[in-house]
């Protein structure tokens, strides 16, 4: 029998209140609280936090606080990314980031999602994984919605909602959002 995070972490429906997730939650809500406030700006200490929060980081992450996340454990990112203000990232389930990624503020990475029979939906929720390629540029106020991966070298434009794939070295804008054009092609 499946535990609430196996069936959590492997994208089926899954109780949210399970109490081993609850107290990984209020965990990272802990650091995220450390993070937030006691520290405010990245120093020594600031970096240890992260690093416990999100451990699963090859290289330098730069966050600027205020940052939100749900667990962090579930966010993997390659050497020099940074979040700017007001980042919030859902992170039921796996999120990938390479390397050389920047988003600005107020990106919001949602794994998470809800089931749409209403019954269903009162009690369990379910995650989709997100893939961000490395070299990509989030513009500010961006939503990128679960099971969406964007290849490398894309820039999505400021306050696009990203409800799809998202092939490499494309520049993509709008809600939804559009590719409108290619980069980096001679």
């Amino acid at each position: 029998m499946k535990t609430e995070k196996e069936k959590m972490l492997s994208g089926e429906l899954y109780l949210a209140n399970d109490k081993e997730l609850i107290a990984e939650r209020i965990r990272a809500k802990k650091l995220l609280h450390k993070i937030n406030v006691t520290e405010y700006w990245m120093n020594k200490s600031t970096r240890k936090l992260i690093a416990e929060l999100i451990p699963n980081t090859k290289g330098v992450l730069h966050i600027e606080p205020p940052f939100h996340c749900d667990y962090g454990y579930n966010i993997e990112c390659g050497e020099n990314v940074y979040f700017n203000v007001n980042c919030v990232v859902l992170d039921t389930m796996k999120i990938t980031i390479g390397s050389n990624v920047m988003f600005g503020p107020g990106v919001h990475l949602y794994t998470a999602s809800h089931p749409l029979d209403i019954e269903t939906r009162r009690v369990l929720e379910l995650s989709k994984p997100i893939v961000i390629g490395d070299d990509c540029w989030i513009g500010g106020n961006s939503v990128i919605c679960p099971g969406v991966t964007i290849g490398k070298g894309c820039v999505i434009g400021a306050g696009s909602v990203v409800t799809k794939d998202i092939p490499d070295n494309s520049l993509a804008v709008g809600n939804p959002v559009k590719v409108i054009r290619k980069l980096n092609q001679e």
